[in-house]
């Protein structure tokens, strides 16, 4: 391919994301859907004007790894202590029971082989901490009780799901399910988790007095980039997807985030949200080409939308996932309108909900129909989630102006 042909492709995946992302969140839909549908259009399954070259590809997965480091990033884990004990049983409960319920409809229902089971009820127990927050901070909850233990549960569904990533990716590239590879992956993202956080630490250190003597500008989106793309290589270097890098950097480095044996490491809260302030234009650049390339992927002509499999399974999966983050809230002692807000919050599965089916299809463990029937669950319960929010505080309104 040469040059100039690259550059018009990566021009029409950047302005068609931009469009119709602009579009769907007009509808008051998430812009990350509207990234998906340019890449639907794009791709094989509409126009056919682009195919998945190297080239995108790389970008794209660019693009997945400053996602998960915005997301570690933007938890707060002096929040998630705050909210405590009830994000700890409705992330616990809003993981287990998509995880098994999603299992056992894609095992003992639809007879599908153990690993793709397993994936099926790991891209279940996603949550969309982006899209969640987005809309509690559009309906300005974000600080009220339910607001606080739903982004609790929502960090902590994150921080379990990437370590169930770890998992399936070492199942899907070395063998199967084994209690060796359990252990493997468990011990190396302890590892990972304990030493990361504190040599990002000592590197921004370095990066921050480094950058009140510099005279040229860029040296934190340089750096930082820079510090994720090694965290990401160390991580594939030791068995784990890259994006756990990504996630670990982006956690490390978090305005709140604090090591109990290592208080003279203690973030500055100020140059961490510099950081943020600084990386947030080159993840805006990166991550669109992620979405758009899901969409390429998905060949929705090669499908046989004409098989009742496609729409049982769909549909089967769907309820499971509603229900599956609904049972978590039932757990605490919290009214009946909080208690629907909150399960509702935890329903979308957006951006994470897509990197895991992204990695089943690349591992080659989702076939075009089970991943087709993924992508639609986590689109619908995308698009669903937030209008559901929205709905119920409108109906909501005087039980939630007395507990905000």
């Amino acid at each position: 391919m040469h040059a100039h042909d690259f550059f018009l492709i990566l021009l029409i995946i950047l302005l068609t994301a931009r469009v119709f992302a602009e579009l769907i969140v007009r509808c008051k839909g998430p812009s990350v859907i509207g990234e998906l549908l340019a890449g639907v259009v794009l791709g094989p399954s509409l126009l056919g004007w682009i195919e998945p070259i190297e080239a995108i590809q790389l970008m794209a997965e660019i693009g997945i790894i400053l996602l998960l480091f915005e997301v570690g990033l933007g938890s707060d884990l002096q929040q998630l202590a705050r909210s405590g004990r009830k994000s700890l049983v409705v992330a616990l409960a809003g993981f287990a029971v998509p995880l098994l319920l999603g299992f056992s409809v894609g095992y003992w229902i639809f007879n599908l082989e153990l690993l793709v089971s397993l994936f099926i009820g790991g891209t279940l127990t996603a949550t969309s901490i982006g899209i969640t927050a987005r809309v509690l901070t559009d309906l300005r909850r974000h600080h009220s009780q339910e607001g606080q233990i739903i982004l609790g549960a929502a960090i902590l569904d994150d921080v379990m799901g990437v370590v169930l990533l770890a998992l399936l990716y070492e199942f899907s590239i070395g063998g199967g399910v084994t209690l060796g590879n359990i252990g493997k992956v468990i011990s190396f993202v302890a590892v990972f988790f304990v030493l990361a956080p504190m040599a990002a630490k000592l590197m921004s250190s370095v990066i921050k007095h480094v950058n009140t003597t510099t005279e040229i500008p860029g040296l934190i989106p340089t750096t930082i980039v820079s510090l994720v793309l090694l965290f990401a290589w160390l991580a594939h270097f030791m068995g784990a997807p890259e994006l756990l890098g990504g996630f670990a950097a982006g956690l490390a480095l978090s305005r709140r985030f604090f090591l109990p044996f290592g208080a003279a490491l203690h973030a500055d809260p100020s140059f961490a949200e510099r950081i943020e302030v600084e990386m947030k234009s080159i993840i805006h650049l990166f991550t669109p080409i992620f979405f758009v390339m899901v969409g390429i992927s998905l060949n929705l002509r090669e499908i046989d939308w004409s098989s009742p499999f496609i729409w049982v399974f769909s549909m089967v999966l769907l309820i499971v996932a509603i229900i599956g983050k609904l049972t978590g809230p039932l757990f605490i002692r919290e009214s009946w309108p909080v208690r629907w807000i909150i399960g509702t919050a935890m329903v979308p599965r957006g951006e994470v909900g897509l990197i895991f089916a992204e990695l089943g299809r690349e591992s080659g463990i989702f076939n075009n129909e089970i991943y087709a029937g993924m992508v639609i669950v986590i689109a619908f319960t995308t698009v669903l989630s937030p209008l559901a929010m929205q709905q119920m505080y409108h109906s909501f309104s005087h039980h939630m102006k007395k507990t905000a």
